[in-house]
């Protein structure tokens, strides 16, 4: 890229003669206008003549490294494109890295290197003898990697040179592309996702990614992702979810990042919303731990159908030096809290969190990341295999379960997955216990099925337990307003004296002290404490009652509605109505208007012709099935009704509009008006509250005058008989329902 600056220049001058167009012409092309190619790349264009200075700059910019090679063979099969990722293997092979426990079998390898030197330099043969130390190093190889200890097995799960997730997701991928970013202003590369196929099958990936060395690790910040990172995630998921992409997951991370920004961007709702999103997804979900899965960090990623674990992986809650040192006060404590917290695989496993087992070759899957990879590629396709022939209920249901019978086991026998976790029967909450938002839940919940019930136009729902309960909640709070109050123990001195009377009827003073009661009751119940929550249940049982009222009725006048459905379709199909019908739908295509309001006084006609012919053949069919009607007002004289409503509003409003720009004084009360509710809408004071009521009063009366003319009156009257004449008298209402008493 070259970027031009150029000095003030008189443009009286020419250019040198040398200088030709086609110079010019190409320059122009590479994007420097009026610059020759000639003179790019110097510093300065000589000789300078008649004050023209050019001056070309070579920006120095760091070439971008592109996820494909520079000069790609158009012949590779399958496409130069495979992989679209900047991730590329390593230039220099790493650096082996010996742990604490290996040493041993790191003499035994100088051992074997020391006799092939010492073969090489004399000549002689040493075959036996580096036959017999290879033999003991891969005895004692397979010895130690078939008996290690937690800790043992946690050292190995983050090893430096272990195969990262986007390692693992090249060697089994046919192809794959990385899509970026959470689409609130990051992307978070300790997080990757992607969409890849193996062996022609898409399959959404995602996971922990962890560094290759230092440089990389703080690129990656060591694999601990962000709020962003997860929230990223969350986008992958929705969008496998939305075109049935199974999702594969990755986990290795000590967990999520927990410094003062990402808990200030949300940390703990991030991991909670995919926590909760994943429960929900309807495509398959297999994770891997490949490392290390540390906490609420492994699970916001982890919540699958299936949990698989590599050998030497571990799943742990809290890393075993943070447990340690929680517990024992000290970090070397590690291998002891190892052991207690059970976060291998094997022993996942048996607690029947993770769901299988994915070998490693001897040493670790460092060691050979590629067969690594080909067991991981083989347990992913079986796992899918199996999860694929499952319902979208049957996999939901799966996937809930498998999370439901954790920690449902008793110490000495073996886990029994069909347990009954919650074995203890759950007692009724008393009156009182019950929260306002519960009970509001249920009544809104009652009221969706209701709705839903009018649309599919059957009811089919038990109103009464919430009823009940409701009046169980409604007689508690009474009660607690009349200790309250206390009316409670002036009821129970009454109720003594009712129970030592003779006779069972109450005389004309008890009756009378029980209604005085009953009065002093009702009139110091806003007092009570209690009043609001009673106040609010009273309301939701009103609520409740009219619903169920309302269902009883929609059921009984279902029968009627489907018999007058039928009756009007009947009607509509008679071969002479539809033929006029069909006549009039041409008249008004050809006449091109949109709306009623547009028809001309003959289509009108017509109309209205049509209207009552289909009334009046809908009223006697009716009649003759037994359906008593008693109006003819239908949907077709409303329409009619309201654009004469709506032209009376117009005109009203007109009227209004021209009397107030007539009258000055009026529209100076108005203006003033404007400006004291202006003046003081926050806080009005007393006096302005009383000054803008007498100017709303003033403006009514003057407005009500203009109403009370002549012509308004006569509109109105007009539009009243018109209307009663439609409706016949009645409530316009167009069929009486038969009692169904």
């Amino acid at each position: 890229m070259a970027s031009v600056s150029q000095s003030p220049v008189n443009l009286s001058g020419s250019l040198p003669s040398a200088t030709s167009a086609s110079d010019l012409l190409r320059s122009s092309i590479n994007g420097v206008n009026g610059v020759p190619l000639k003179t790019l790349g110097r510093g300065h264009a000589e000789p300078r003549r008649k004050g023209l200075n050019i001056i070309a700059k070579v920006r120095k910019v760091k070439k971008h490294e592109y996820p494909w090679p520079q000069d790609p063979d158009p012949n590779v099969k399958g496409g130069v494109l495979s992989h679209l990722s900047p991730f590329k293997p390593l230039k220099e092979k790493p650096k082996p890295v010996t742990l604490e426990f290996e040493k041993p079998l790191m003499d035994l390898q100088k051992k074997i290197i020391d006799v092939q030197k010492m073969a090489n330099e004399t000549g002689l043969d040493f075959s036996d003898q580096i036959i017999s130390l290879e033999n003991k190093y891969q005895q004692a190889l397979k010895d130690l990697y078939t008996h290690l200890t937690p800790i043992q097995r946690v050292n190995i799960a983050r090893h430096p040179n272990r195969p990262t997730f986007l390692d693992h997701v090249f060697n089994i991928t046919d192809k794959f592309v990385e899509l970026h970013g959470d689409r609130g202003g990051y992307d978070d590369p300790a997080i990757v996702t992607g969409i890849g196929t193996i062996d022609g099958r898409r399959f959404m990936f995602m996971g922990h990614q962890k560094g290759r060395n230092t440089k990389e690790n703080i690129q990656r910040n060591f694999g601990m992702p962000t709020p962003h990172g997860y929230r990223k995630a969350l986008r992958m998921m929705y969008y496998a979810d939305h075109h049935g992409f199974p999702i594969v997951t990755f986990i290795d991370t000590p967990g999520a990042f927990a410094d003062l920004k990402s808990e200030e961007l949300g940390q703990g709702e991030a991991i909670a919303h995919n926590l909760r999103t994943m429960f929900g997804l309807k495509v398959p979900i297999v994770s891997i731990v490949i490392g290390e899965g540390g906490s609420g960090g492994a699970l916001a990623i982890g919540c699958a159908n299936k949990l698989l674990m590599l050998e030497n992986a571990v799943f742990y809650v809290a890393s075993p030096e943070a447990c340690a040192a929680i517990l024992w006060k000290t970090a070397k404590a590690s291998p002891k809290a190892a052991e207690k917290l059970k976060i291998t695989a094997n022993e996942l496993c048996r607690l029947q969190i993770a769901d299988g087992i994915i070998p490693e070759p001897l040493g670790g899957a460092h060691a050979d990341s590629h067969w690594t990879s080909e067991q991981i590629k083989k347990a992913i396709l079986e796992s899918m295999d199996e999860l694929q022939k499952l319902g979208t209920e049957d996999l939901l249901r799966h996937r809930m379960l498998k999370f439901r019978k954790i920690g449902g086991f008793q110490e000495g026998l073996p886990v029994d997955p069909e347990k009954k976790v919650n074995m203890k029967r759950k007692e009724e909450p008393r009156p009182g216990l019950i929260s306002d938002k519960v009970l509001q839940g249920e009544v809104n919940k009652l009221k969706e099925q209701i709705m839903k019930a009018k649309e599919s136009s059957s009811i089919d729902m038990d109103q009464n337990g919430l009823i009940e309960k409701l009046k169980q909640e409604i007689n508690y709070e009474f009660s607690e307003a009349a200790k309250a109050l206390g009316i409670e123990e002036k009821l129970s001195k009454m109720r003594e004296e009712f129970a030592k009377a003779e006779n069972e009827q109450l005389t004309s003073d008890q009756i009378e002290n029980l209604e005085n009661l009953k009065n002093e009751f009702n009139e110091n119940l806003e007092m009570a404490p209690n009043y609001g929550r009673l106040k609010y249940k009273l309301g939701l049982l009103k609520e409740i009652t009219e619903a169920k009222v309302f269902a009883e009725n929609y059921k009984k006048t279902l029968p009627l509605k489907a018999k007058v459905n039928e009756k009007f379709k009947e009607v509509l199909e008679k071969p002479i109505l539809k033929q006029k019908i069909e006549n009039l739908k041409d008249e008004v295509e050809k006449s091109g208007v949109s709306g009623i309001e547009e028809f001309d006084e003959e289509l009108k006609e017509k109309l209205l012709e049509v209207r009552e012919e289909v009334e009046s053949e809908f009223v006697n069919a009716l009649e003759s099935s037994g359906v008593h009607v008693t109006s003819k007002f239908g949907q077709g004289s409303m329409s009619v009704i309201k654009a004469k409503v709506d032209e009376l509003n117009a005109e009203i409003n007109q009227i209004i509009q021209d009397v107030i720009e007539s009258t000055p004084d009026l529209k100076n009360k108005i203006e003033m008006l404007k400006l004291e509710v202006a003046k003081d809408k926050n806080t009005p004071s007393k006096e302005s509250k009383e000054k803008i009521e007498a100017l709303q009063q003033q403006i009514k009366e003057d407005v009500a005058d203009v109403m009370s003319s002549a012509a308004v009156k006569e509109k109105y009257e007009q539009l009243q008989a018109e209307l009663a004449e439609l409706s016949g008298g009645s409530d316009g209402s167009l069929i009486k329902e038969p009692s169904y008493a």
